[in-house]
């Protein structure tokens, strides 16, 4: 009965939202792409190959940082087993676009079925896996069951309970309880989370406290920095110019920075800034914020390889790109994260401490409780309460060289000590198959 009434209200909340669906198709192009993927109907195409698989391995991967750290767990796994073939599938359009670049030849890429049992027992029956693997928390309770019921283990990797969903997970616990001990095995970010997850009624036995993926994941990028280093360069920003960055802004941190800027640039003249906006389709909306600061705008989608700057431009670049953060990562001085002033949650943190840029976070990191439990512990990151604080710490660290070097070399060197995750987990992972 009461898998008649999940399903019930969450065809319910898909009517509902199908509105916001349309909206994203009208937005983002890609997000059209494949769509009959998620009523687990395949192209013809895709179909042949499924196939002719033997039972792959499939990983699912909501969105860009979790196909991160799919791919890490691929590239692990394929390791200890070279003649492992995978499914990935993804939710977002710009997931499937970096997804893309995970896949060896005989790999498959798919869009994940909406949690409806026709759709995910068609979808099971394409793909026949070994086992499924799970990134983060994608909970969703008729392919758990369906795989459950066709005996296919399931694994959740790099599992966090965030803090707006645990009130809602022990409110449901007699719902959510018997569905998480669906899982063969979960590997969680933190001992909170692995708290949480027992509060829900997951069993104590199958949940093991690992540490953040994430570490591992981030790598840097020497050929895509020198190629941004290049790109920097025509606009006659060097070595001895000091760049801000905004990575992975949300709407209102862009504003708040170029506004720092514009009160600061003159007392600062060899500063620079580079936003790098989580979603470039904002980038208009980012523009005009720009040029209402009084700034000259570049933005890197529509700039030809001829086109250059005054050496002595203190114009805005707006990086409206995709696949290269980590390339301005590693030309950035003082680097600040979004969504974690104007929205909650954070983007990730580890990639610029990496690069060795003195980083700062607002308040709202909840996305990435144990990352930031190391950072602060390390003294490797700066955090702070709002816009105010924000530049009062952007001006501290540029009247201070020495202290915002410092600083970069223990994020380095944090993010460095927490590597290693993976192996004993993929030790787990390669006997299931």
């Amino acid at each position: 009965m009461r898998w008649w009434l999940y399903t019930f209200f969450f065809t319910l909340a898909y009517l509902i939202m199908t509105p916001h669906f349309l909206l994203r198709m009208k937005q983002r192009g890609g997000y059209r792409l494949r769509f009959s993927d998620r009523f687990g109907r395949y192209p013809q195409e895709v179909c042949d190959r499924l196939a002719k698989l033997h039972h792959p391995v499939w990983i699912h991967a909501v969105s860009v940082g979790e196909v991160y750290v799919a791919g890490q767990v691929m590239r692990a796994l394929r390791k200890a087993k070279p003649k492992t073939i995978f499914v990935l599938s993804t939710t977002s359009s710009t997931g499937w676009k970096e997804a893309e670049k995970l896949l060896a030849p005989e790999d498959v890429l798919l869009f994940f079925p909406l949690d409806f049992p026709w759709c995910v027992k068609r979808a099971i029956k394409a793909i026949n896996p070994s086992l499924l693997i799970i990134t983060e928390t994608e909970i969703w309770p008729n392919m758990m069951r369906a795989c459950n019921r066709a005996k296919i283990p399931i694994y959740l990797v790099n599992a966090r309970i965030a803090d707006g969903s645990a009130k809602g997970y022990r409110l449901l616990r007699f719902w959510f309880g018997p569905v998480l001990n669906m899982f063969t095995r979960i590997f969680a970010q933190s001992r909170l989370d692995r708290d949480r997850l027992m509060s829900i009624g997951t069993n104590p036995d199958i949940i093991e406290v690992t540490g953040s993926f994430k570490y591992d994941v981030a790598q840097r990028a020497p050929e895509k920095e020198e190629a941004i280093r290049a790109f920097l360069a025509r606009f006659g920003i060097t070595e001895c110019h000091t760049v801000l960055l905004g990575g992975s802004t949300w709407p209102g941190e862009d504003t708040i920075l170029v506004n720092i800027y514009k009160r600061i640039q003159a007392r600062f003249p060899n500063l620079r800034l580079v936003i790098v906006p989580r979603h470039f389709e904002k980038a208009d909306a980012i523009q005009a914020e720009i040029v209402k600061a009084g700034f000259r705008c570049l933005r890197k989608s529509k700039l030809t390889p001829t086109v250059t700057a005054p050496s002595d431009s203190n114009a805005v670049i707006l990086a409206d790109t995709t696949g290269e953060l980590m390339g301005f990562y590693g030309n950035a001085d003082i680097v600040f994260v979004g969504k974690s002033l104007c929205e909650h949650g954070a983007q990730n943190m580890i990639e610029p401490c990496l690069c060795g840029a003195a980083t700062l976070v607002g308040p709202y990191t909840e996305n990435f409780r144990p990352v930031m439990v190391d950072l602060l512990a390390s003294d490797a990151i700066i955090q702070v309460p709002d816009a105010t604080a924000l530049e009062q710490e952007i001006i501290r660290l540029l009247e201070d060289p020495v202290a915002r070097k410092a600083l970069g070399a223990r994020a380095t060197a944090t993010v460095n000590s927490c590597k290693g995750i993976l192996i004993s987990i993929i030790r787990q992972l390669v006997r299931a198959y």
